[in-house]
């Protein structure tokens, strides 16, 4: 038999090899085609009395991504239209029959009677490494690129084809929630180290390996399936069970506030599945896949965090007449901590880099920085010192301007200054090239001013990264009023050089992330001065979903720049357009206390040598007045820091700040970590209904101020219900998993 996304072949020895290679593609992924070709594969081999074993590798660089999430969508599309034809008991059962049909095939793999090789040639992850886990024995082939693991925790999800089941009897149980919780991405020596992968071979002599082990007559039984089989870290209700599940129940809640489906299910379906026959335990994990393919959090999660970031990625958003301009060289003005951050990931992508401050002691500790990283990689093992030697050499740090007249791009980094940034930016024109881009990292001030200070404003743009920039993924691009599509071309071939998601946002003051994530620190200033206790405006700020507490978070970005920015608001706007509770705690805070935050050891909270932050005890004295705590509603408490957010966003939409709201979305959860459950800012308005959250606004209005009041977008789109993703469709393109 003929197949499409499979090579079948069997040697003399009756050892089957399967090359898994999908034409057209540049990885392997797991659809219904696939599920079908392998399943009818499965079945021959299995009932030729010639084949001795069987062997599965891939034909491309990796083995597997893991599924393509357009078949899931399509599942949950299909049960919607079931729903409404022919009631959700029909429905539901569709679903479940479809979302089980990968663990089925697994599990035939496994109990067909002929020992199954996973031969891993690069990365297996998601369904691919479920695969892997099915098979009797994982070899790899050493590659210090290679990655496995299960990480469809992080987009809403968890693995439905086994992989709970199988990593739960291959670990000891808390070894095995922590694995699928987090959903890592593990190294071949931890995976080796943890009994994940077998053996670790030279490329050369993986299939070999996999033939040889096939030969040595092994059993086609995994663990489990044999009799007396003990689970490695004893029975559920043991004294070493009871000290794993309990405690992780409490620890689930703790970080999850409950607000992550996939996660419960996860501790649900290990917890329920160990104690049960593994057929069993199969069924129970596809009953929950099936109920979580379902939530609304999954579907806001597959799309904003998986199908919205590929898109994002590939280049939705770059000018398709514009044609690819390879970058070799950049430069860097400002090697403090950001711009030091930037030459880094710059270096990493292997690009070369000059590195420019002051004077060359100062370049060359901006340099020390790159140093530095790369020294804990390697103390870490994920990387070598060959690897800091070639990052390291492609940084030089200088003093001298003229080392960027063969630069293709230029990122300022200077010091939040306009003069600052005016001087560094003249000083630079004066040598590069009259084709080079330039780019300013700014998170306040305009692009469309600072253009004035160069030449040629079409090739000026906005290149804002978030600290650290090593860690965060999300770069915002600013285009200023007459920022060419050149410029924007080769602002975005960069982020995607150095492996960063970008979203493209026109100038405004504060641009998107810094203007909608501003709402949400002033709502935590607001809340303190109407007397709420600031513990509960940071621990309701972490249940409604945020990774820190509004006040941690101004602390982190620094308290005196908030005042700055108030004061410059104020001074641009008029005094209408500031609050007057806000100026009064930061004038406080700034002028007569000098709490700036954590960078001098004392903002909102205090800052030990030694020790954890804690809450600066003298936030009370600041409060006229101190509100009951009987008196709180903290679900309104939480819809107020995540409204306001959501409703900014809307307003730079209206304002066409922001023109695709796939952008929104991302950049909302990767720049400033608004509740991932909720698919961003724009999709918790979509997922609540847009009539539903403007009369919510509309009733925060009336409480606590004309900061809620809608937008006239949103009111046009509320009376109809209509939604943002339906009246602002963005380009579909297909997205894998």
């Amino acid at each position: 038999m003929t197949y499409t996304k499979f090579n079948v072949g069997v040697d003399g020895d009756g050892i089957a090899l399967i090359t898994w290679d999908a034409p057209g593609s540049t990885m392997n992924l797991i659809d219904m085609t696939m599920i079908a070709e392998l399943s009818a594969i499965v079945e021959e081999l299995a009932t030729d009395g010639a084949v001795k074993g069987v062997i599965i590798t891939s034909g491309k660089d990796t083995f597997c991504a893991g599924a393509d999430l357009t078949m899931l969508e399509g599942m949950s599309r299909t049960f919607a239209e079931l729903v409404k034809s022919q009631g959700e008991e029909a429905a539901n059962a569709r679903l479940f029959e479809e979302s089980r049909k990968l663990s089925l095939l697994y599990r035939r793999i496994e109990i067909c009677g002929k020992p199954w090789v996973a031969a891993l040639n690069g990365t297996a992850l998601g369904g691919g490494f479920e695969l892997a886990l099915a098979c009797h024995r994982r070899i790899a082939a050493d590659n210090p690129k290679t990655r496995v693991g299960l990480p469809e925790i992080k987009i809403g999800l968890f693995p439905g084809a086994g992989g709970t089941q199988r990593i739960a009897r291959l670990l000891p149980p808390a070894d095995a929630l922590q694995l699928l919780l987090k959903g890592d991405q593990l190294r071949l020596n931890r995976a080796k180290a943890m009994k994940l992968i077998d053996a670790v071979v030279p490329p050369s002599d993986l299939i070999k390996a996999a033939k040889e082990w096939i030969k040595s007559g092994p059993s086609a039984k995994a663990p489990w399936d044999v009799d007396g089989f003990k689970l490695p870290g004893g029975p559920v209700y043991s004294k070493a069970g009871m000290m794993v599940f309990p405690p992780a129940n409490a620890i689930y809640r703790r970080e999850t506030y409950d607000n992550y489906p996939a996660a419960r299910a996860i501790l649900q379906v290990v917890y329920e599945g160990l104690q049960l026959p593994m057929d069993q335990a199969l069924r129970v994990e596809s009953r929950w896949f099936a109920k979580i393919l379902r939530s609304p959090e999954a579907a806001a999660m597959i799309r904003t965090l998986f199908v919205s970031m590929q898109d994002l990625n590939k280049g939705a958003r770059r000018p398709a007449n514009v044609p690819v301009r390879p970058l070799k060289k950049i430069g860097v003005l400002g090697a403090g901590f950001m711009g030091a951050g930037i030459a880094h990931v710059s270096a990493l992508a292997g690009l070369e880099v000059v590195l420019i401050d002051r004077d060359p002691e100062t370049a060359e500790k901006g340099k020390a920085h790159s140093q530095k990283l790369m020294t804990d990689q390697i103390n870490r093992g994920a990387a070598t010192t060959a690897d800091r030697d070639l990052v390291l050499s492609r940084i030089h740090p200088t003093a001298d301007y003229v080392e960027l007249k063969d630069c293709d791009l230029v990122v300022e980094a200077v010091f939040e200054d306009r003069k600052v940034k005016a001087e560094a930016i003249s000083r630079a024109q004066n040598v590069i090239g009259d084709k080079a881009i330039f780019g300013s990292n700014t998170s306040t001030l305009p692009i469309t001013s600072l253009a004035a200070a160069f030449k040629d404003h079409a090739r000026f743009i906005g290149i804002h990264f978030f600290s650290p920039v090593e860690r965060m993924m999300l770069v915002e691009i600013i285009m200023g009023k007459e920022t060419g599509n050149e410029a924007l071309a080769v602002a975005l071939d960069y982020v995607r050089a150095i492996r960063k998601t970008p979203i493209v946002v026109n100038d405004s003051r504060g641009f998107y992330t810094s203007r909608v994530v501003g709402t949400y620190i002033r709502e935590g200033h607001l809340m303190l001065t109407e007397g709420m206790p600031a513990a509960l405006i940071e621990n309701v700020g972490r249940m409604a979903g945020m990774p820190v507490g509004p006040l941690a978070l101004n602390d982190e970005v620094a308290v005196d720049l908030a005042w700055k920015i108030l004061k410059a608001t104020e001074a641009d706007l008029g005094a209408k357009m500031v609050d007057a509770r806000q100026k009064a705690l930061l004038e406080e805070m700034v002028e007569k206390r000098a709490r700036y935050g954590r960078k001098n050891g004392k903002g909102f909270y205090d800052y030990p040598q030694t020790g954890p932050k804690r809450l600066w005890p003298g936030l009370a004295d600041l409060q006229p007045k101190k509100l009951d705590l009987e008196t709180i509603d903290i679900d309104i408490v939480k819809k107020r820091l995540l409204a306001i957010q959501a409703l900014e966003s809307a307003r730079c939409i209206e304002e066409k700040v922001v023109t695709d709201v796939r952008e929104a979305d991302v950049g909302s959860i990767l720049g400033f970590g608004f509740a991932p459950f909720t698919g961003g800012t724009i999709s918790y308005i979509d997922g609540m209904g847009t009539k539903t959250f403007a009369d919510l606004c509309n009733g925060l209005a009336k409480d606590y101020g004309e900061r809620f009041r809608p937008c006239a977008l949103l009111l046009d789109m509320a009376r109809t219900g209509e939604t943002f993703y339906h009246r602002f469709p963005p380009q579909l393109r297909k997205a894998v998993a």
